[in-house]
């Protein structure tokens, strides 16, 4: 794609690789088969290459960013299976941080919009402010039907009948391994998920343990920022990614890591672009060393198991397929310790919750996890596994199917107990 930056404009980093990326479009289109609301809406400007040109004249101009530009990069769930697609390998996602960096810039959005993002930025990112928000979501849904606003109304339906019990294993602390210590780890424990499901990092520190891993959770450790960073917000999206580098390199530093084990692949996608989001020695240092717990149990080696006599439904997580590019790891890990495993039609398509997007945009998430669902229980599973906390509450808020993350079956076959997602025996 040609491009027209002037030589200043040139002089912004930013600017600088938003050129970059543009330049690598050959506006094949080959994104819109695989883009979502693409699929969803048949508009041209809600695919990649719409949005692409878009933020290219908006850029280039240098002209505050306007309502029309505004509703279709606000309508990009940020899937990334675009970069999966695209034969020429645009960075689609640096772009489209970067045009939403500029819109919270220069923008003005409509207050109720400005009223709804800066809630979601103070509560979802803080553990006990979203419990404390989430229950009183409960207590409010009764009179959901009398809301207007259809977004609203998505944040009441996102409450959980149960919160499950505070765990302290989230508390900042070291678990030994169990028998010889093979390499010490830091798990990163995730922010909503702290709220939302507190078996999924149970299960992980006991897998590790029983694998010969000490498992450290940092003092300092909080959210990853994605959930900002994904807003424009970009401030306190990189004060976020700072507090982590420095909780990480505390332990580098320290008795040393042998990996970051993250079990939210959300997270896992912007840890690992935090030397892009950042610069610096550290935050490359970090996002070197972060890994997927799929990718970290592969590379430990899981002992074979018997059949299970169980069917999964294995749903592809975006940001752990497209954004992190892991595919493989999680199905043959669960093949390996007796489990079988099927993939729905169209796996490479978004389920629609995507961060906040369920909230922000609940009529597209809702069409797209109506499509999700119908092709994870066209498979007749027993249960559907995923390894991102977001996809885990969109996919099980529409079937009656358990859903459960990826490590907490695997935990089960290999020793450890029942998840309670399956209910009693």
């Amino acid at each position: 794609m040609q491009t027209h930056f002037t030589p200043e404009q040139l002089q912004d980093p930013g600017l600088a690789r938003a050129n970059q990326i543009l330049r690598a479009c050959v506006h094949c289109g080959f994104c819109t088969a695989t883009c979502p609301t693409y699929q969803v809406l048949g508009d041209e400007l809600d695919s990649p290459r719409g949005r692409i040109y878009l933020i290219k004249e908006m850029l280039e101009s240098g002209r505050p960013a306007d309502a029309r530009t505004v509703r279709h990069i606000d309508r990009c769930l940020s899937c990334l299976a675009c970069m999966t697609t695209c034969p020429s390998g645009v960075h689609y996602m640096h772009l489209i941080d970067q045009a939403r960096a500029y819109v919270e810039a220069t923008y003005r959005r409509p207050w109720h919009d400005r009223l709804l993002r800066w809630i979601l930025a103070k509560i979802i990112p803080h553990p006990t402010r979203f419990r404390l928000a989430l229950l009183a979501a409960k207590l409010a849904r009764p009179f959901a039907p009398l809301i207007p606003d259809v977004r609203l109304r998505a944040m009441l339906a996102m409450a959980p009948d149960t919160l499950p019990p505070v765990s302290r294993n989230d508390d900042p602390q070291t678990f030994p391994a169990r028998g010889e210590t093979r390499m010490r780890v830091a798990l990163m424990t995730g922010c909503a998920q702290k709220a939302l499901n507190t078996d999924i990092n149970d299960a992980t520190i006991r897998l590790l343990r029983r694998l010969g891993c000490e498992v450290v959770i940092p003092q300092g450790m909080g959210c990853c920022g994605a959930l900002t960073h994904h807003m424009g917000r970009t401030d306190e999206a990189q004060a976020s990614a700072q507090a982590n580098v420095a909780a990480f390199m505390a332990e580098v530093q320290g008795k040393g890591l042998d990996a970051i084990v993250i079990n939210t692949s959300g997270c896992g996608t912007t840890v690992k672009d935090y030397g892009h989001m950042l610069g610096g020695e550290d935050a490359a240092r970090v996002a070197g060393l972060a890994l997927d717990v799929s990718e970290l149990l592969t590379r430990i080696g899981l002992p074979e198991g018997t059949p299970k006599g169980l069917r999964v439904a294995y749903h592809a997580a975006c940001s752990l397929q497209h954004g992190q590019q892991v595919k493989s790891a999680p199905k043959d890990l669960l093949k390996r310790v007796g489990f079988t495993v099927v993939e729905p039609a169209d796996s490479h398509l978004c389920c629609g919750s995507a961060g906040t997007y369920n909230l922000l945009q609940p009529e597209i998430s809702t069409a797209l996890k109506v499509r999700k669902v119908q092709t994870l229980e066209a498979k007749a599973p027993d249960v559907i596994a995923a390894g991102n906390i977001g996809c885990m509450m969109q996919i099980g808020s529409g079937t009656g199917v358990p859903v459960l993350h990826t490590v907490e079956l695997l935990d089960w076959a290999l020793g450890g107990p029942r998840p309670r997602a399956l209910g009693e025996t």
